[in-house]
C-alpha cells in the first residue's frame, strides 16, 4: 500500500509539548517527510491519570487544547484527533484500539511513541504488543527514548514540579521556551491604580496550571504581537485585602494606555519574592515599587 492517504501517527498525552515531546515530533515529521506521508497526532483529554484515579484531583493542563492543536499545527503537524478518554476507552484491548481509533480514521504507515508508551486494557498495548500488530496491519512502530536533562528526564510531571515552586526559568528550559500564561484583560478593583501601580487583570480563556503565588518577572505581548514589554506580574490571592480568589495581575513597565477588553500573553522569566501580606496600603506600595525595580533589572540582565 503507497503512503497516499496514510499518516504517520504520534501518540501520547503531549501535555505541555516540551523537549521530550518535540524529539518525537520530530522523528515523526521525519518518518513523513521521507516517505511521503503527512503526520497525525493522536492524543486525550482529559488527562488519563485523572481518568484512572492514579491522581485525587483534576490536573490543569500545561497546554490546554487550544493551545496544544496552534502548536502542533505550527510545527508541521497536519492533523490533530483529541479523543476523550474514558474508562471504556482504556478498557479496550490494544487491537480493538488499533482498529478504531488508529487504522479506520488515519490508515497509519508508522507509529511514533514513547518508549514508555502503553495503551488499553491493562496497559497491554506497549511497544512490543504495537509492533506485533502493525505487523499485521501494515504499520511500524518507532520507540522514542525519554529525552533526559541534567540527570533525570523531561516530564510534564517534572515541569509542573518546577513551576509550583516558581521556578519558570527552569520549567522554561524544559519546555524549550518561556512558561505563559494568556487571556483577556478584564476590569479589576482598581487597587493597583489607587498605589500608583495600575495593573491590568489577566482573565485566563482554558483552565491552566498556575505557578506558584508570588511575583514574576515577564514579558507581555499585546494582542499577539511581536513586541515584548517588560512586565512585573502577581499572582496570588490578595491577602493585604482579605483576597481568597487567585488573581493575575500584570503591570507593564513603561508602557500606557487601555488594556481591557485586549488579549495579553504574559511569559514568565524570573520569580522575584513569595506572596506577602503587608501591614497597609503604604507598606504594599513601597513593595510593589521595589517589585517593579526588580523585576526590571531581571529582565535587562536577562537580555544581555
Amino acid at each position: 500500500m503507497s503512503a497516499r492517504g496514510r499518516y504517520v501517527v504520534a501518540i501520547g498525552v503531549f501535555d505541555g509539548l516540551h523537549l521530550g515531546h518535540a524529539a518525537l515530533l520530530e522523528r515523526a515529521l521525519a518518518i513523513g517527510r521521507a516517505a511521503g506521508a503527512p503526520c497525525a497526532v493522536v492524543s486525550f483529554d482529559p488527562h488519563p491519570d485523572v481518568v484512572l484515579a492514579r491522581s485525587f484531583q483534576a490536573i490543569p493542563p500545561l497546554s490546554p487544547i487550544p493551545e496544544k492543536r496552534a502548536r502542533l499545527r505550527g510545527m508541521g503537524i497536519e492533523r490533530v484527533d483529541i479523543l476523550p478518554f474514558t474508562r471504556e476507552l482504556a478498557a479496550l484491548e490494544p487491537e480493538e484500539f488499533v482498529d478504531r481509533h488508529l487504522i479506520e480514521p488515519l490508515h497509519p504507515l508508522a507509529l511514533v511513541v514513547g518508549a514508555d508508551f502503553a495503551l488499553g486494557r491493562r496497559r497491554a498495548g506497549n511497544v512490543t504488543r504495537l509492533a506485533a500488530i502493525g505487523d499485521t496491519r501494515g504499520f511500524t512502530v518507532h520507540a522514542i527514548p525519554l529525552l533526559e536533562m541534567d540527570g533525570a528526564p523531561v516530564t510534564s510531571t517534572r515541569i509542573r514540579g518546577l513551576l509550583s515552586e516558581g521556578r519558570v526559568g527552569e520549567a522554561g528550559r524544559l519546555l524549550g521556551r518561556p512558561y505563559d500564561l494568556a487571556g483577556r484583560v478584564v476590569t479589576g478593583e482598581g487597587i493597583g491604580r489607587t498605589l500608583g501601580v495600575p495593573t491590568a487583570n489577566l482573565r485566563p480563556h482554558e483552565e491552566k496550571f498556575m505557578p506558584g503565588h508570588g511575583v514574576y518577572a515577564a514579558w507581555s505581548r499585546i494582542d499577539g504581537g511581536a513586541e515584548r514589554v517588560p512586565t512585573a506580574l502577581s499572582l496570588g490571592t490578595r491577602p493585604t485585602f482579605d483576597g481568597s480568589l487567585p488573581v493575575i495581575e500584570a503591570h507593564l513597565l513603561d508602557w500606557s494606555g487601555d488594556l481591557v477588553g485586549r488579549e495579553l500573553v504574559v511569559e514568565l522569566a524570573e520569580w522575584l519574592r513569595p506572596q506577602a501580606r503587608f501591614e497597609n496600603a503604604e507598606s504594599l506600595r513601597a513593595a510593589m515599587n521595589e517589585d517593579l525595580a526588580r523585576a526590571r533589572a531581571a529582565l535587562k540582565a536577562a537580555a544581555l
